[in-house]
């Protein structure tokens, strides 16, 4: 392990992702090196089909690469047993996908602890620390609301919330704008940048919008499956 991954929150070494397809491979990535330093805001902007999903899902240990290496925290993932993946996962790393995720059939308050409790905190505490974080997110007043009754930016902040409540080192957020308008698409987007200066929580988000992109304190750009003009 290099000094680069042991002092980064999130760190990958020459990651390959390929696939076959009726005897032809395809390649989704190839040779992508990065890092996202603590308290760091990266975004990974390129085209549809570039495979920035993909690096995501595989930086997040919900797929694993062909080859190359994935460290977390300064651990490196390679070889762990799925057990230990989830629990790096959870220990570690918090999500935000562009369709929220949320249990329909739970408050806004009991999908923020879920991460909690299915880890096996006391039910009692969860449920505080998720009231505490959903505060934080500017929703201490709807966390009685089920996700029907709130707006889709309203939705976006509880699965925002429910990626803080474990305290990651880093969250990893996949077009957590795509699915709302230009004015909730910015305001979620200062808000993910608020909780960075606050929290110091890092971020590494996947963007389509060159825009909300330019925010973070780094861009980095995918073109069919390699990351280019970035320094690692």
């Amino acid at each position: 392990m290099t000094e680069v991954e042991s002092n980064h929150v999130l760190a990958a070494r020459n990651l390959v992702k390929s696939y076959d397809e009726g005897g032809a491979p395809i390649h989704v990535l190839r040779d992508v090196s990065l890092h996202v330093a603590r308290g760091e805001m990266v975004a990974i902007v390129g085209a549809s089909g570039s495979g920035k999903s993909t690096l995501l899902h595989t930086l997040g240990l919900l797929d694993e690469p062909s080859s190359g290496s994935v460290y977390v925290d300064g651990q490196c993932a390679a070889g762990l047993s799925e057990t230990e993946r989830s629990r790096m996962r959870n220990r570690s790393l918090g999500f935000v996908y562009q369709f929220h995720h949320l249990l329909m059939e739970f408050s806004a308050l009991d999908n923020v602890a879920m991460p909690l409790i299915v880890r096996g905190d006391n039910r009692k505490q969860a449920r505080e620390q998720a009231r505490d974080v959903l505060a934080q997110v500017g929703l201490g007043a709807r966390e009685h609301h089920f996700p029907g009754q709130l707006s889709g930016g309203e939705r976006q902040r509880v699965a925002l919330a429910r990626a803080l409540v474990t305290r990651p080192a880093c969250v990893l957020a996949d077009e957590p704008t795509g699915n709302l308008d230009r004015y909730t698409a910015e305001s979620m987007f200062e808000l993910l940048v608020r909780v960075n200066k606050e929290f110091g929580t890092a971020f590494a988000i996947v963007t389509h919008d060159p825009a909300l992109a330019i925010l973070a304190h780094r861009q980095l750009f995918m073109d069919k499956g390699c990351l280019v003009d970035t320094e690692v």
